[in-house]
């Protein structure tokens, strides 16, 4: 099993145990009803046919991280010998099923076999038989039409300050962003126990960078929290935001496609944005927006007295501000990008477009870059859990006059070789010029 996907299984395990190894801690009895609630779910597991997980296994995953000191690298799966036995379906296999039996609920298992070769969704090497797909059907609730009942949606709120945040984005009004009139987006954050807003801010997109940007912000101001609601949208599921709050201890939850219930209270928040400060605005540009937005969160939202609470935002947050978790000195880096690059013949490695130098003892590695996408003339090289410094932008110019073989009588001199008596040839070994 390669780096990637050792690394997708332990984001999948901190996934599932996030909500029992937080801070806050919980009853055994609580926690044993949650952890049996996990063992009776269905999950699309990383690397695995199986869709269940035994109640001790989760029990060993949350044993691990915690004998780790909570160290997200504890739940990467131990290396181990492959017997060499293929599973009989794969996951691609499994997945395209479980969507051919939505798309088609009535058709015969016989019907639905062929439909699946037909349409060359059986992935090669692999083959589909009766009995296989009897038992992956019923393992998915699928063997028979299911009807929909009423789903059970209960109202909660957060115990304490910073258990969980919500997230999500507006969509604002049309200001001057760089000399033109472009949509605004408000990205903001608010905690479920107090509604205060950790961070709150206008940006000119709703990408992934903006998002990750206002959360740092949030995180810098607040503290850390343990979960963290957002949307099921594309930029959400990205692998650099799971591995942030992975390394950071936070668990990230994802409400359902199509059911905002989840997030209700940063939809409500939204609602009162539009009604109370966007209905007075007059400025121009966005600059103009996120100060009069500033202005009214601080003196207006944050001070009065909310409906549901029957406190403000701020004193209710406050009230147990020594249970806060505090962001790391070097949260920074938790942000950065990662990247795979090989090093190739002549040093160079590209990234973005640009090329990069890295050391002459890395050629032909494969090496691990670390980088905030600002900030790229500081990349840090990472190879075998080892620093190799920062890579440095090709210089052509220089290296022009960079000369690469100092010759064998040059060697000699300047180290002060001895030749053997009588040799009419000198010959060096790689290992004997290094020393």
């Amino acid at each position: 099993m390669d780096h990637r996907k050792r690394e997708d299984v332990a984001l999948f395990r901190y996934g599932v145990i996030s909500d029992l190894v937080g801070a806050t801690s919980l009853e055994y009895g609580e926690q044993e009803r949650i952890i049996q609630e996990k063992a009776d779910q269905r999950w699309n597991i990383p690397n695995s046919s199986k869709t269940r997980i035994a109640p001790g296994t989760i029990r060993r995953w949350m044993k691990l991280y915690l004998n780790s000191g909570n160290k997200f690298p504890s739940l990467y799966p131990v290396e181990r010998s492959d017997r060499g036995k293929s599973r009989r379906v794969d996951d691609d296999t499994i997945l395209s099923l479980v969507k051919l039996r939505k798309e088609l609920p009535d058709v015969p298992v016989k019907q639905l076999v062929a439909e699946m070769e037909k349409r060359d969704l059986v992935s090669p090497g692999f083959k589909l038989h009766l009995s296989s797909v009897y038992r992956i059907l019923k393992q998915q609730g699928l063997n028979r039409k299911q009807s929909a009942g009423k789903v059970d949606r209960r109202r909660y709120e957060a115990e304490f300050p910073n258990d969980i945040w919500q997230s999500d984005v507006m969509h604002g009004p049309s200001v001057e962003i760089k000399g033109k009139k472009r949509k605004a987006y408000l990205i903001a954050f608010i905690d479920d126990h107090s509604r205060l807003l950790p961070h709150a801010q206008f940006y000119s997109s709703e990408r992934l960078v903006s998002w990750l940007d206002a959360f740092r912000q949030a995180l810098l101001t607040r503290g850390l929290p343990r979960k963290l609601y957002v949307d099921n949208g594309a930029a959400f599921r990205s692998r650099h935001l799971e591995k942030i709050c992975a390394s950071l201890g936070i668990a990230l939850i994802h409400t359902p496609p199509y059911i905002p219930q989840g997030r209700g209270k940063i939809e409500r928040f939204f609602r009162t944005v539009r009604a109370q400060m966007l209905s007075i605005f007059r400025g121009n540009t966005i600059d103009d927006l996120n100060t009069a937005f500033s202005c009214w969160a601080h003196d207006v939202y944050h001070q009065r007295t909310h409906s549901s609470t029957g406190e403000s935002p701020l004193q209710r947050f406050a009230k147990h501000i020594e249970l806060l978790r505090c962001a790391p000195d070097d949260m920074e880096d938790h942000f950065r990008k990662e990247i795979r690059r090989r090093v190739a013949k002549d040093r160079t490695v590209s990234v973005d477009g640009c090329l990069y130098e890295a050391p002459t003892m890395l050629i032909g590695e494969q090496i691990k870059l670390l980088y905030h996408e600002h900030k790229p003339n500081r990349i840090e090289i990472i190879h075998k859990n080892q620093t190799y410094g920062f890579l440095l932008p090709v210089n052509l110019k220089v290296n022009s006059k960079v000369k690469r073989d100092a010759g064998v009588d040059k060697l000699v001199q300047s180290q002060q070789l001895t030749l053997p008596y009588g040799s009419g040839k000198l010959s060096f070994s790689s290992k004997e010029v290094k020393s």
